[in-house]
C-alpha cells in the first residue's frame, strides 16, 4: 500500500482567544521528530497520547503515522519565510486502500495536526489542482498574511482526495470510485474520520467546525455546503470552480480559439504564444483602465465598479496593418471570443462570460491563455491542465486519446459531460439547511485568469432565490478588483476571512466590509464590500480604506 507524505493540523484542550491573523508571515516547517526521552512518556501526556493514535484506525483503514512534533519552524516547499507552529501530534493514514484500474493503488490519504493547547475548532484545508497530494496541514489560509490555523490553536486536516499523483495529473479518472472520492467522496469520509480521532486524542469533539479552501479547495468548499450541511459551522470558498465542467470546456474553447490566428511553426502547428505579444496585451489593459476605472471615483489602477464596465475591444482595432499602437481585426474577434466563453449553437453561454480587467497583462494570464513555448509544443496551462482533465476526468467514459485542436462539438459536449458535473460541479443553489445554522463567504478575484466572476455571481443570484431569506442573512459575497487567481495582481489581495468567519459564526458579527491590503503596493488598503455594492471614493486619503464606502455600482 502507498504510504502518502501528508500534512495536517491540530487541537488542544482549553480554548484560547482568537489571535488575529494580519501580523505574521504564513510559512510552513519540517520539524524535528520527538525524542528518545518521550519513550517512557505516561498515556495521560501528549506523547502517550499521540502514540496511542497509532492504534486508533477503523476496519480497513490504516494509521501510518502517529508521532508528537515539538514546537518549531517549518519551511514551505516553495522556499516562503517559515512559520512557528506549536507542539502538537500528527496522525498519517488512508481510509479505504484498494487496488483499482489497471493495478494502480488508491486509497483516501489524510493528515491530521492535534496541538496539545486546542482552542476546541476544527479547520478542514482545502486542496488544489487535481489534488493527489497533501499540502501540509498547518492550515494555510489562501490570502492571509498572518499565523497559520495550526498556530493560532486549531485542529486541522486535509487529504489527497483518493489518489496519490501530481494536482495537475488527471489519470487517475479513469478509476470510477476515484472520480467518486476526487468530487465528493473523500471530504465527506476525511470530515468523519477527523472529528472521530480529534474526540479521541482529547475526550471531546469540535465545539466549532469550518471549511476553508481556494481554487478546488473552494469548489471543495462549496461542496461541503452542499453536501455536508450538518458537519461545518462557517465555510470560507474562495475563487471556487463551482462549474468545474464548463471550465474545463472553456480551457479547450481557449486554446481553439487562439490556434486560428496564431502564427505557425515549421510543422504547421500554431504557436499560441505568439497570438498576442507582451505589448498587445499592455495595449488592452491601459486601455481597460481608460474606460473604466475612475466610475467608482477614483483613477487608482484598480476597476472597482466593475458592473457597469463597458469596455469593447473593438476599439482597439486597427484601421490598417498592424502596429503596435492596435490589434488586429482577427485578434480583436479572438479576445471578444475568449471574454465571452463557449456557447451552444442556439447561443446560450457554457461558460461565461468573463469581465475585463487589469489581469489581462500578467503573467498568471500568459500561463493560463497563451504559455510561453516559441514553437508549437503547446504550454499553456489551458492546453495541458485543462485538456488533460477534461479527457480523463470530465469526459464520460474518458478519452485519453482526446486531441485539444481537434473538432469539438460544442451542440453535444455538455451532455458528454454531464455525468461527471453531476457528481464534481458544485452549484446546487439550495443551501437551506447549512445556512440555517451556519455561515458562508464566497469570493472570486475579478482578474481570475481561469474563472469567470460571472459564474460565481450567477450562482449566488440563484442561490437566494431558491434558498430564500436566510440565504441573505448568512452569506456574504465578495469581488475583488485586479486579482488574480486565489492572489496575486494590481490589487489589495491580502484579506482575513477565517478571522471573519470565525467571528461571524462564534460572535455574530457580520463582515459586511473587509479591510484589504497588497502586496504589489504598500501600503495600499480598501474594503472588501459584500455583492451587489461596490468600493466608492469619498474623498480623503487615496491609499486609505477610510476614504471608501460601499455604495451600489
Amino acid at each position: 500500500m502507498d504510504k502518502r507524505n501528508d500534512c495536517s493540523m491540530s487541537g488542544g484542550f482549553m480554548p484560547l482567544p482568537l489571535v488575529g491573523l494580519g501580523a505574521v508571515a504564513i510559512a510552513i516547517a519540517a520539524m524535528p521528530p520527538a525524542g528518545p526521552a518521550h519513550a517512557q512518556a505516561s498515556p495521560s501526556e501528549p506523547v502517550g497520547r499521540c502514540a496511542a493514535m497509532a492504534s486508533a484506525a477503523m476496519p480497513g483503514s490504516e494509521i501510518t503515522k502517529a508521532e508528537l512534533m515539538p514546537a518549531g519552524s517549518m519551511a514551505s516547499p516553495g522556499g516562503a519565510s517559515n512559520a512557528s507552529l506549536p507542539e502538537h501530534c500528527v496522525v498519517r493514514g488512508v481510509l479505504d486502500p484498494r487496488t483499482g484500474a489497471g493495478g494502480r493503488t488508491f486509497g483516501i490519504g489524510f493528515e491530521l495536526r492535534l496541538p496539545t493547547q486546542w482552542n476546541r475548532r476544527f479547520l478542514f484545508q482545502g486542496g488544489s489542482g487535481l489534488d493527489g497530494v497533501i499540502s501540509p496541514a498547518i492550515g494555510t489560509v489562501a490570502n492571509s498574511a498572518g499565523l497559520v490555523a495550526l498556530a493560532r490553536g486549531f485542529a486541522v486536516v486535509s487529504t489527497d482526495a483518493g489518489h496519490s499523483g501530481s494536482p495537475v495529473d488527471a489519470s487517475f479518472g479513469v478509476d470510477q470510485q476515484a472520480r467518486i472520492d476526487y468530487a465528493y467522496n473523500a471530504l465527506d469520509k476525511v470530515t468523519i474520520e477527523a472529528k472521530r480521532l480529534i474526540a479521541r486524542f482529547y475526550g471531546a469533539g469540535p465545539a466549532r467546525s469550518y471549511f476553508a479552501g481556494c481554487s478546488n479547495g473552494g469548489r471543495q468548499a462549496m461542496t461541503a455546503a452542499q453536501r455536508l450541511p450538518l458537519q461545518f459551522d462557517g465555510i470560507v470558498a474562495g475563487d471556487p470552480t463551482i462549474r468545474f465542467s464548463r471550465v474545463a470546456i472553456d480551457q479547450v474553447w481557449n486554446v481553439q480559439q487562439l490556434a486560428r490566428i496564431a502564427p505557425k511553426d515549421k510543422e504547421g502547428r500554431p504557436i499560441i504564444a505568439k497570438a498576442f505579444s507582451d505589448g498587445d496585451l499592455g495595449l488592452v489593459k491601459r486601455a481597460i483602465l481608460k474606460r473604466c476605472d475612475a466610475m467608482d471615483g477614483l483613477a487608482d489602477g484598480m476597476i472597482n465598479n466593475w458592473q457597469r464596465c463597458d469596455f469593447r475591444p473593438e476599439v482597439l482595432a486597427c484601421k490598417g496593418a498592424k502596429t503596435a499602437t492596435c490589434l488586429s481585426k482577427a485578434q480583436v474577434a479572438t479576445l471578444r471570443a475568449l471574454h465571452e466563453g463557449p456557447r451552444t449553437p442556439t447561443g446560450d453561454h457554457i461558460y461565461g462570460p468573463f469581465n475585463y480587467d487589469t489581469g489581462i497583462a500578467s503573467s498568471s494570464w500568459r500561463g493560463m491563455r497563451l504559455g510561453t513555448a516559441q514553437t508549437g509544443a503547446l504550454d499553456a496551462a489551458d492546453a495541458t491542465l485543462g485538456a488533460g482533465q477534461f479527457k480523463y476526468f470530465q469526459l464520460t467514459p474518458p478519452e485519453p486519446g482526446f486531441e485539444v485542436l481537434a473538432p469539438l462539438d460544442y451542440g453535444k459536449v455538455l451532455e458528454r459531460v454531464r455525468a461527471t458535473a453531476a457528481m464534481a460541479d458544485a452549484d446546487s443553489p439550495y443551501l437551506e439547511t447549512f445556512l440555517r445554522r451556519g455561515k458562508l463567504i464566497a469570493y472570486n478575484g475579478l482578474s481570475d485568469q481561469g474563472l469567470a466572476s460571472s459564474e460565481l455571481v450567477d450562482w449566488y443570484q440563484k442561490m437566494i432565490e431558491a434558498t430564500g431569506p436566510t440565504a441573505r442573512d448568512s452569506s456574504r459575497l465578495y469581488l475583488v478588483p485586479g486579482m488574480l487567481h486565489c492572489g496575486g495582481g494590481d490589487a489589495t489581495d491580502q484579506f482575513e476571512m477565517l478571522d471573519a468567519i470565525v467571528r461571524w459564526v462564534e460572535d455574530g458579527q457580520a463582515p459586511d466590509r473587509i479591510i484589504a491590503t497588497s502586496r504589489e503596493r504598500p501600503g495600499l488598503s480598501r474594503p472588501l464590500c459584500p455583492f451587489p455594492t461596490i468600493a466608492r471614493y469619498k474623498g480623503g486619503k487615496e491609499d486609505d480604506a477610510g476614504s471608501f464606502y460601499c455604495g451600489p455600482s
